[in-house]
């Protein structure tokens, strides 16, 4: 019986640990990778703004050809929303939806997970000139984790993770708009 209790004892001490740790652990990231194209501004904005393109490029779109996906509103404008639903675990189930349209700059985006896990994420594009037919694209990506799943950030290079998967569909950009 002793034994039980210590064990008891010290699993509690455990979790205790964690869940105080968790408090003063980030709860935010962000992660951003930026390519160069050979290409100008306006051709590669004019194409980044249509969200259905990101299908062509996006390391996760590429992850499930099969997905479903449903579309509402008017791709290349604020309120168009892109929706996928995959029996992949590593795509799951969500929304991104268009949020805001800076004309020829930036175009930034709202992500609602919903399955394997829900959560939000903001997400943006953005394209800034190196010459005229040179033009740079940043993709990034910032999200929180709630207390207590924040502890997962200890635990989980987010950086490598996502920038990775943000780098491959920056490098997938490029050889496409490079054609």
């Amino acid at each position: 019986m002793k034994i039980i209790m210590w064990i008891i004892i010290v699993i509690a001490v455990i979790i205790a640990i964690i869940l105080i740790v968790a408090i003063f652990s980030k709860k935010e990231y962000s992660i951003e990778r930026e390519i160069t194209i050979t290409n100008s501004k306006r051709d590669v904005f004019n194409y980044l703004k249509l969200l259905k393109n990101q299908d062509n490029f996006s390391k996760w779109a590429k992850m499930d050809p099969n997905m479903k996906q449903e579309f509402k509103g008017i791709d290349g404008t604020v309120g168009f929303v892109s929706a996928w639903d995959s029996d992949n675990k590593q795509v799951g189930k969500g929304e991104q939806e268009i949020i805001k349209i800076t004309d020829g700059k930036k175009i930034d985006y709202e992500i609602r997970f919903l399955k394997p896990f829900e959560g939000k994420a903001n997400a943006y594009l953005t394209v800034d000139s190196v010459s005229k037919n040179e033009t740079t694209v940043r993709w990034g990506f910032q999200s929180k984790m709630k207390y207590p799943m924040n502890i997962m950030l200890l635990m989980t290079n987010m950086e490598k993770m996502v920038g990775n998967d943000l780098g491959t569909g920056l490098t997938n950009l490029k050889t496409l708009l490079e054609k």
